[in-house]
């Protein structure tokens, strides 16, 4: 499809906002662009007029390029803090990997209406996890290994590519229960979101999808891409200092709630109400 400058100007100014947005929730909250701009960018497309079957793939494709490049700058600033575990990255990064690219051969075979109510389901359990979850909870003593390892990290990737997200909503969480502390599970879960998005990304960019929105690589398309890092990485600074200003407990359970009703809202046009 020829690339219709009225439209590039529409689709220019809708990523402009989301990906503003999503950059300030990120630098308040810590919590990763995808849960924002895999939403986002379904109703940007929607309104432009690309609501096919196939949607949510581009979403998913679009929001973990974004991820690729956001966990390598996060990793290369956490690892000059000493926060990353790479003893834990090293020993998940086969089983992450081999769960997200299953999860691209899964999501490709989906329609966009199965894909928007998984989203709806895991939005939904992760916004009541972070308002409900006590910091004391606890799996065991240490991270696990052996199969369980290879079936909790799998299941990570799996499930982040699925909804289009690097990872640290699952894996932050699991790390926490496994008595990590929370500055090295974040730092962490950024290496896990790089293992995540460059393997999905290459896979996701051979599926092919349509309609498509101009600029398309398969089902990453390349506009909403290099607006939505641009806008992330100037706004991410201004929620940080915003984080300092505030206090981050209530803001998470207000986060929480805001990612609940927008699953809620995605399970609603899946069923199609």
């Amino acid at each position: 499809m020829s690339a219709d400058p009225t439209l590039l100007v529409q689709m220019a100014v809708m990523l402009l906002v989301i990906g503003g947005f999503a950059g300030v929730l990120a630098g308040l909250l810590g919590v990763g662009g995808g849960i924002i701009l895999v939403p986002g960018f379904f109703y940007a497309f929607t309104a432009l007029g690309y609501g096919g079957p196939q949607l949510m793939q581009m979403c998913l494709a679009t929001s973990l390029a974004t991820i690729a490049v956001t966990s390598a700058r996060s990793v290369q600033a956490h690892h000059q803090r000493g926060a990353v575990d790479w003893s834990i990255l090293r020993g998940w990064a086969p089983v992450i990997a081999l769960g997200a690219v299953l999860g691209v051969l899964v999501a490709a075979s989906l329609r966009s209406v199965v894909l928007q109510g998984i989203f709806g389901v895991l939005g939904m359990m992760l916004g009541l996890f972070m308002a409900l979850g006590h910091p004391d909870w606890r799996l065991g003593p240490r991270m696990p290994v052996g199969l369980t390892r290879a079936a909790q990290g799998s299941s990570i990737g799996f499930l982040s590519v699925l909804m289009g997200i690097g990872g640290g909503s699952f894996a932050v969480p699991l790390m926490s229960l496994y008595g990590v502390t929370m500055h090295r599970a974040v730092a962490t879960a950024a290496g896990f979101g790089l293992l995540i998005a460059v393997p999905s990304v290459a896979a996701f960019a051979l599926v092919p999808v349509a309609p498509a929105p101009p600029l398309s690589l398969g089902a990453l398309n390349l506009p909403a891409f290099g607006i939505v890092i641009a806008m992330t990485l100037l706004t991410a600074p201004l929620g940080a200092r915003l984080a300092h200003a505030l206090d981050p407990k209530p803001l998470k359970r207000i986060f929480a709630v805001f990612i609940m009703v927008m699953a809620l809202n995605m399970l609603r046009k899946a069923l199609g109400f």
